[in-house]
């Protein structure tokens, strides 16, 4: 778009404007930081809690489809596996973390060119680690990552091909990560919803064709399931590289300046997102080294299933949505610090936590008073696993209320830069408290499944209340972010 300074020195230099069309840009939002703190956190968090909610519900939906055409073992193999997955995928999308930091801090000031600076040295690291590290180091390394975590043989089979072909289509999941990550630090958080959408769509799409098969397209089973999913992330992904390319949203590619690495902006995103990723990796460490124990267990087949099924499906009603809420936290925490308003920073993350309660609690009810009902959805009928499920349940839906709230306060710790003390939080609270407990009781007795449930809760009640504390130090008042100034 031409604005008329730019109109009056064409007509005087009596020159022909010719100009390569360019989409006008969005301008930031400024009611996150000069409006109503309610309506500014919910603004970016209900988009972001949909957009993970219906993430979760098409994970849901795989489950239920390998649960009733492949049979428990499935829903085991792919709960195994997305947690090994997820292991190595913090760590590498601990770099959109950095990220968010800088692009909140930058959008709250003002300063666009920075923004696009570090959305695109963000986006080269990101491939780089993708294609040049996680790929091939994950398909190697695939089964020997499978017999860390005690996996059954039959559980094995079907996880080693569905893990495998998740690390080296990862690429398309990063893109999008960083994307929606970007968008929501700008404060635009509904067009990543609409590219969730889209993207959930072509994954159920994919994944019910593949995993049963339809006319000459085999059944893959299990592993259809991340064909699917690595098939329509990226499709999904290639159109936001040629949307960021060719302009027209709050971020986008520089027009201006060096295509090449920068590495003094790629230092602050490792400086602000590599503590984020060592946390991310504590957190999931502790978690694969959960499902060690759970694998030592008399009935390790079914509460694998147990835990696949309600720990890492259903409990996503809560900790997806509380996902939304920790970026909403981070991204208006941020903005605000960085317009020079700390104060509406404080109240924001409050203010998020108050939501963040009064959704888990919601869901917390169903977990408590219909458990079987829940199950059942998933083809969870064997006897053991419905009541190991039942049991885990009836914690969660007290846990939820606690991981809930932590996660609103990482999120505001996070968002202003103090990315140290939730990586320290997580340690305590992620692996020492649960794993400790599951330890203790092996050693005085016969570990059961009810003495893990209880350490998830343990750990997840300390972990609200140190972030509780850690946010009330007001340290991250104090943060700077800055890089330098790219000249034209």
């Amino acid at each position: 778009m031409t604005d008329s300074s730019e109109l009056e020195s064409i007509i005087a230099a009596d020159e022909p404007a010719v100009a390569e069309p360019v989409p006008v840009k969005k301008p930031f939002d400024r009611s996150i930081v000069e409006g109503p703190l309610s309506s500014a956190v919910w603004k970016i968090a209900w988009p972001s809690m949909l957009t993970n909610a219906i993430g979760g519900l098409q994970g849901m939906i795989d489950h239920a489809l390998v649960g009733n055409l492949v049979g428990f073992r499935g829903n085991a193999a792919m709960g195994v596996s997305i947690q090994l997955w997820i292991v190595v995928i913090v760590f590498i999308s601990s770099i959109f973390i950095g990220m968010s930091v800088l692009v909140a801090r930058f959008a709250g000031a003002g300063e666009p060119e920075k923004v696009n600076r570090t959305v695109y040295q963000a986006f080269l690291t990101a491939i780089f680690m993708a294609f040049g590290i996680l790929a091939p180091v994950g398909y190697f390394a695939a089964p020997y990552l499978l017999d860390l975590v005690n996996a059954a043989p039959e559980v094995k089979t079907e996880a080693l091909p569905f893990l495998r072909i998740m690390y080296v289509g990862s690429g398309g999941m990063l893109i999008f990560f960083m994307l929606g990550g970007a968008l929501r630090s700008a404060g635009d958080a509904r067009t990543p919803l609409v590219l969730g959408v889209v993207m959930t769509v072509l994954n159920i799409a994919f994944n019910i064709v593949l995993i049963r098969g339809l006319g000459p397209i085999p059944a893959f089973g299990t592993m259809g399931a991340a064909m699917g999913t690595a098939i329509a992330s990226g499709s999904v992904a290639l159109f936001a590289l040629w949307k960021l390319w060719r302009g027209g949203w709050v971020v986008s590619f520089p027009r201006v300046g060096s295509w090449a690495p920068d590495w003094g902006v790629i230092r602050k995103l490792f400086k602000f997102g590599l503590p984020a990723g060592i946390q991310g990796i504590a957190m999931n460490v502790g978690g694969v080294l959960m499902l060690s124990f759970i694998g030592s267990l008399a009935q390790s087949a079914a509460a694998q299933a147990a835990y696949a099924v309600s720990y890492v499906q259903l409990f996503s009603l809560i900790t997806w949505t509380s996902m939304g809420l920790m970026g909403a936290a981070a991204s208006v925490a941020g903005q605000n610090l960085g317009a020079g308003h700390p104060d509406r920073a404080n109240t924001a993350i409050h203010v998020a936590a108050r939501f963040g309660m009064a959704g888990s609690a919601f869901v917390g009810f169903f977990f408590f008073f219909f458990p079987q009902q829940l199950l059942a959805i998933f083809g969870m009928t064997d006897p053991a696993v419905v009541q190991i499920g039942t049991q885990l349940l009836h914690v969660l839906a007290f846990s939820g209320i606690f991981i809930s709230v932590a996660l609103t306060y990482t999120g505001g710790l996070q968002g202003t830069g103090d990315t140290k003390g939730p990586l320290y939080i997580s340690i305590i609270s992620q692996v020492a408290v649960p794993l400790g407990i599951c330890f203790v009781m092996k050693q005085i007795g016969v570990l059961e499944p009810i003495h893990i449930w209880v350490a998830i809760l343990a750990g997840h009640f300390t972990r609200c209340l140190l972030s509780i504390l850690r946010f009330s130090q007001g340290k991250w008042r104090n943060i700077t972010v800055d890089i330098e100034t790219t000249q034209a």
